[in-house]
């Protein structure tokens, strides 16, 4: 299977039509790089602002998860982030390109300037892909940037993003016009919902196991509410998978 052809059947699979809601105009986050591991081996980093260290920032928090976790992939966060250094977007677009791991770059309207085209950058070096709502137009970076049409639509209202980017474990929006969307195009079960206590119950109801017997509960995986960031997991460990079978 060629390259081309390996996006062509990725997109496929992880396609999605397009969901709509209402954005808001909101301000920049300029936070630092934040790091963590998303379901067992998914690198997730999100950046506030592509400024001057962003290439080093990024190798240096992807290095720290990878010291005790065998990472599949990287979801790079560009939600609300800005900035108008366009040496170092491409900087990091080149590292995130010779590091030739599955990744996914998740956009909005609110994406700006450098962060624009470090996104547009990753996608025309084949680096990876990007999800999310289309930013809206924008020359802070001091360029006539093109608009950034994601290859995978999923819009989700402004203040649901940003409490999904402080917990994308919470409850799902309120108002969410299109609450299944995300479910019925899953590729990839997120999680088993089948819980340890259901497990057990079927063993004892088959007579495998004394229902008197202590049975050792495993905790229960918490499921990311963030319609983004979830896609984003599903297409990483979709794009895993593949690769392990080319191997």
């Amino acid at each position: 299977m060629t390259r081309r052809s390996l996006w062509i059947f990725v997109l496929a699979l992880a396609g999605l039509p397009a969901v709509q809601s209402s954005l808001r105009a909101d301000t920049t986050d300029t936070a630092p790089v934040k790091s963590a591991v998303l379901a067992g081996n998914v690198a997730y980093l999100r950046a506030g602002q592509v400024g001057k260290n962003l290439a080093d920032e990024i190798r240096a928090a992807q290095g720290a998860l990878a010291v005790s976790n065998k990472i599949a992939g990287t979801v790079l966060d560009l939600r609300f982030a800005g900035g108008d250094d366009l040496d170092s977007a491409r900087a990091t677009a080149d590292w995130f390109a010779a590091e030739k791991m599955p990744l996914a770059i998740l956009v909005n309207g609110q994406t700006r300037g450098a962060a624009v085209a470090l996104a547009a950058d990753l996608r025309d070096k084949r680096a990876g892909l990007v999800l999310g709502s289309t930013p809206e137009p924008d020359a802070s970076a001091g360029a006539n940037l093109p608009p950034l049409q994601p290859d995978i639509i999923v819009a989700v209202a402004l203040d649901d993003e940003r409490d999904f980017q402080q917990n994308p474990y919470g409850p799902p929006p309120q108002n969410d016009p299109h609450p299944a969307a995300a479910e019925k195009n899953d590729f990839l079960p997120f999680v088993d919902h089948t819980t340890e206590a259901d497990l057990v119950r079927a063993k004892i109801k088959d007579g495998d196991q004394d229902e008197n017997s202590a049975p050792q509960l495993a905790p229960q995986l918490q499921v990311i509410r963030d319609p983004v960031l979830a896609r984003a997991v599903d297409l990483i460990k979709g794009l895993a998978v593949v690769r392990a079978s080319r191997a």
